[in-house]
């Protein structure tokens, strides 16, 4: 495996491991469900995780079985209709918002020398970054508008790693979703899961939070 010296970049995803816009998510998707007479359930919330927008749209019609009875304009329509729904919901958030240990392990990063990018499945990735004061410690936010495959597809990580300028087995790879650890695998990358073991049992190192994730963590972890 990758020793930690051979490490010289990190890619982020965002929602849960940044900061938690979930929430926000899950408050828009809701309201689009019951606008579209789809049942709302704990299993449709957690499969809509690292999805994009019109992938989770289409999991939402499938649901509820209606994913024939809309045009693809009214589809783009509905998604527009719940992203409007979700800036208004994160228009609110402030550096509180970063999840606990981040700021700080960001500024480690960017103290030591290591460079970071975003790997988010999120359009809105650039507009919460500048909510949450981070814009300058990021190279680069991969662009998800340009991507031809969602995660687990490892494109999004691959590109990531392409702005930080870097081979992949010298970055690692920060997610808290199965989904995200198969991509950041797939790229050829170091994954580094924060959450559920039983969830995140195919990263290649883990933590049980946030707030457990240092330079000296990770190093003791990969060494």
């Amino acid at each position: 495996m990758t020793k930690f010296s051979d490490i010289k970049g990190f890619a982020f995803d965002l929602d849960g491991v940044i900061t938690d816009t979930a929430k926000f998510h899950t408050q828009a998707w809701h309201a689009l469900a019951e606008q579209v007479n789809v049942t709302w359930t704990p299993e449709l919330q957690e499969s809509l995780k690292g999805i994009d927008r019109m992938g989770s749209l289409e999991m939402i019609l499938k649901a509820g079985n209606k994913q024939a009875d809309y045009t693809h304009d009214e589809k783009v329509a509905l998604a527009s209709w719940k992203n409007n729904h979700y800036v208004e919901l994160i228009s609110g958030l402030t550096p509180d918002d970063i999840l606990p240990g981040m700021a700080d392990f960001i500024k480690e990063l960017n103290d030591k020398g290591y460079k970071a990018s975003v790997a988010s499945a999120s359009k809105n990735a650039p507009f919460i970054l500048d909510r949450l004061q981070l814009t300058d410690s990021f190279v680069g936010i991969v662009d998800p508008s340009t991507l031809t495959a969602n995660k687990p597809d490892p494109e999004i990580y691959v590109r990531a790693a392409e702005l930080l300028n870097l081979p992949p087995e010298q970055v690692i790879g920060l997610e808290d979703a199965a989904s995200g650890i198969q991509a950041i695998n797939g790229a050829g990358e170091v994954s580094l899961g924060i959450g559920n073991a039983d969830i995140l049992h195919d990263a290649d190192i883990r933590f049980d939070t946030t707030a457990d994730v240092t330079l000296a963590n990770i190093a003791a972890k990969l060494d």
